[in-house]
């Protein structure tokens, strides 16, 4: 991952290969802003209208280069747009640097280093710089031919240094935000390599060992059930997606816990590590980026050892539900009937709704512990797309308050999310003559339909909200800002900015 550090050091001696300044879009045209004071004057003032003159408005995500001036030891300087100017005396938000800074990041692959003097007015300021940086600059290599190798020697190789201009390197506060985007960004990067891994290196079990090992390194407790103890604990669900592929499903528990915590959370991830729809097989066109159908558990458990990292005074265990969707002579049939981990029979109309099965045993192993709240993340529904398009998730919950706390987290960290109702009256679609509920309903409205079936699987009195990442969990367009094609991590950020309010109390 590309190195982070503050630095005191002045823009004109530093050196690097080029120099990162932000632009933004005045009423007037394109406004410099602060933190390049020493690269604007090194242009007799006049980088506004050099940059209008090579066609910069400041617009988000323009990248602008022209020559450093005489002096400078960086031969290139980067001006990536800010978007709007923000009003007099208030400063850029913190999405706007991310996006700047991600945006920079990106246009800078195969550099060693580079110089952000993008606007620091504080500690939290250089936190979203850092974490912009980070996410930016990632690429996933594995697979390309020497892996990273190939495209160091095409000079694509991603930025390996970055020094943030203007940062108060002795500064506790400073020091700390790096820190946090360091951790969070290098978890948030692990989760997008696990949703970018083909799914013939990563099945349940693969994915089960990776978890694993991170747990020994960080000094989290990990506990693996395989399809014997999941078949002797009777998690009905998981075993009956499962049942058609040749790698057998698992019930992996995460437990992060901090000797001065007073809340417990438990984060509920769906992961099926490649979704053909079973019995009910998918069309063709809708099978090539099912790899990315375990995203929810790789934001799960990414948060979870993100969490632990960080030293949150929360306890977090993370539920990762792993099982690979196939078509084969064991397969579940539509109209076979599970009995869910809850006790409760589910009648299976469409095996290509599995997602809501594996969950919903999670959902009640989790609920046992009966933790303060329980957050499920999925790659749910098609319908949540159709509805909010691929950039934004949809939250649901049991209470209105928590589903506000969360959707204000998720904005916070930068994260689209909307807030989506449980209509009671959907409810009635899910009867089922044979079972206590069928795992389909009405059409219209099927991401609400997934939303209120995971309901019943939450235990009384326990807060719980569901995002369905379908949306932005997988990029397929190109990329932009600090995002990149592919797996994106959603979800992560959201997590781990729970899990921090819940430690300081502040969650409501």
């Amino acid at each position: 991952m590309t190195a982070l550090t503050l630095s005191t050091a002045a823009a004109p001696g530093l050196r690097a290969d080029a120099i990162v300044i932000g632009v933004a879009k005045g009423a007037k045209g394109p406004v410099v802003a602060p933190g390049a004071e020493a690269v604007d004057k090194a242009y007799d003032g006049r980088l506004a209208g050099v940059l209008e003159t090579l066609g910069a408005s400041g617009a988000e995500g323009e990248v602008t280069k022209l020559p450093a001036p005489s002096g400078f030891k960086a031969p290139v300087v980067v001006a990536v747009g800010l978007g709007a100017e923000p009003e007099k005396d208030a400063g850029f938000d913190a999405e706007a640097l991310r996006r700047a800074a991600g945006t920079a990041a990106r246009a800078l692959a195969g550099s060693k280093k580079a110089a952000f003097a993008l606007p620091l007015a504080e500690a939290a300021d250089a936190g979203a710089v850092g974490e912009g940086v980070l996410l930016g600059a990632y690429s996933f290599d594995a697979y390309k031919e020497n892996g990273k190798d190939a495209k160091a020697k095409s000079g694509k190789a991603p930025l390996a240094e970055a020094a943030l201009l203007g940062g108060k390197s002795r500064d506790k506060a400073y020091k700390a935000a790096i820190e946090r985007a360091a951790a969070v960004a290098e978890e948030l990067n692990r989760a997008r390599d696990l949703v970018n891994t083909p799914p013939n290196d990563l099945n349940p079990e693969a994915f089960a060992a990776v978890a694993q090992a991170a747990a020994k390194e960080h000094g989290i407790k990990v506990q693996v059930l395989d399809e014997k103890a999941l078949v002797k604990g009777g998690y009905g669900g998981i075993l009956g997606v499962g049942s058609g592929s040749a790698s057998g499903p698992r019930l992996v528990k995460l437990s992060y816990t901090s000797s001065k915590a007073t809340k417990s959370l438990a984060f509920v991830g769906k992961g099926i590590t490649y979704d053909s729809g079973g019995i009910s097989l998918k069309p063709a066109g809708h099978n090539e980026t099912m790899k990315c159908d375990m995203a929810g558990a790789a934001a799960v458990f990414a948060a979870v050892v993100a969490a632990a990292r960080l030293g949150l005074e929360v306890n977090v265990t993370g539920w990762l539900a792993l099982a690979e969707n196939m078509p084969s002579g064991s397969a579940t049939r539509p109209g076979d009937v599970l009995r869910m981990y809850s006790g409760k029979t589910v009648e299976v109309l469409n095996t290509d709704a599995e997602g809501r099965l594996v969950l919903a045993d999670a959902l009640w192993a989790a609920s046992q512990e009966k933790p303060d709240a329980i957050i499920d993340v999925a790659t749910l529904t098609g319908a949540m797309m159709v509805a909010l398009g691929s950039r934004t998730y949809g939250v649901m919950a049991n209470d209105d308050a928590f589903r506000t706390a969360v959707h204000e987290a998720a904005e916070e960290v930068g994260e689209p999310a909307w807030p989506m109702p449980l209509p009671e009256h959907l409810r009635k679609g899910m009867d089922s003559a044979t079972a206590d509920i069928a795992n389909m309903g009405e059409r219209m409205g099927g991401g609400l339909v997934a939303g209120l079936f995971l309901r019943e699987f939450v235990g009384e009195g326990i807060a719980w909200a569901h995002l369905d990442i379908a949306g932005p969990a997988f990029n397929e367009g190109g990329p932009f800002g600090y995002t990149p094609k592919g797996g994106t991590g959603t979800a992560v950020r959201t997590l781990v900015r729970v899990a921090e309010l819940a430690a300081a109390g502040d969650l409501g």
